[in-house]
């Protein structure tokens, strides 16, 4: 069984009292902008503060159902096993988790291995375990705040991480990418699903008018945030396609690092292993 680490522990990755991380004063993105790092991931988590009760809906509504069927495709790569611990990263409102459970075929706490979801949004959270309370789950998933940057559970504790559609969302994808490979056991594979670099031509334009100028507006319809919506389409943009995204994983360590295009690329499914 793991538990994410006391504050003392986590705070112990942290920079020493009175220094600055440099990394911090540099520039990133937010969707098209350039923000200073520092106040890139309390800008995110205004985003989500504001659309959360209302993401997964916009998720069904945005790809027509379809993003189910690439979070299906995740878990049948996984193929989750009883007695595995699995970390979900980023995955505030449980669908990833919940779909990991039912694959499992038990609903009961007392089966051996955790399914953990670990977000730094108290909202996507919150609307994650209502939705465990409504669907009669009693003590799984197990719920974490935490920084996919610092993520606060002891190294080599999972058998597999998970992450879906946060990635493109974090400060540094390098950190979040080497925090998911510590916490991994020998042996662990880290499985990542995003929005990646559409590989037909056709199916690209198409998608470039639909993403711009039909997603934030049903974003402020439905969701009542069109900025919101907007940042989520620029950030799909900005993020690395599949063979960048691949080589930094090597980079940081994985290995039999493959992907798979969804949908033309739309989205890929990215997986590594810590050997």
């Amino acid at each position: 069984m793991f538990r994410p680490m006391s504050n003392t522990a986590d705070t112990a990755r942290q920079p020493a009292s009175g220094t600055q991380d440099p990394a911090m004063d540099e520039p990133v993105s937010f969707g098209f902008r350039s923000v200073p790092a520092a106040g890139k991931a309390s800008m995110v988590r205004g985003v989500f503060d504001s659309v959360a009760p209302r993401y997964d809906l916009m998720n069904d509504l945005m790809s027509m159902g379809v993003h189910r069927l690439w979070k299906s495709v995740l878990v049948d790569t996984l193929d989750p096993q009883p007695g595995m611990t699995i970390l979900d990263v980023g995955g505030g409102t449980g669908d990833i988790a919940f779909r990991i459970i039912d694959r499992i075929g038990s609903r009961q706490a007392t089966v051996p291995g955790d399914i953990v979801v670990c977000d730094v949004n108290a909202e996507m959270l919150s609307v994650g375990r209502d939705r465990a309370v409504d669907g009669g789950l009693v003590g799984r998933p197990g719920w974490a705040g935490g920084d996919a940057e610092r993520l606060p559970f002891p190294d080599r504790c999972a058998d597999a991480c998970t992450i879906a559609f946060a990635l493109r969302n974090v400060t540094h994808i390098d950190r979040a990418l080497a925090e998911m490979y510590r916490v991994l056991k020998p042996g662990g594979r880290m499985l990542c699903l995003e929005f990646s670099r559409v590989a037909v031509p056709l199916l690209a334009e198409a998608y470039e008018t639909y993403s711009f100028k039909v997603l934030p507006i049903l974003g402020k319809v439905v969701a009542g945030d069109r900025e919101a919506y907007q940042y989520l389409v620029e950030s799909i943009r900005r993020f690395p396609p599949q063979e960048e995204l691949a080589g930094r994983m090597r980079a940081t360590g994985f290995e039999r690092v493959t992907w798979r295009n969804l949908s033309g690329g739309i989205v890929a499914l990215h997986s590594g292993w810590r050997l």
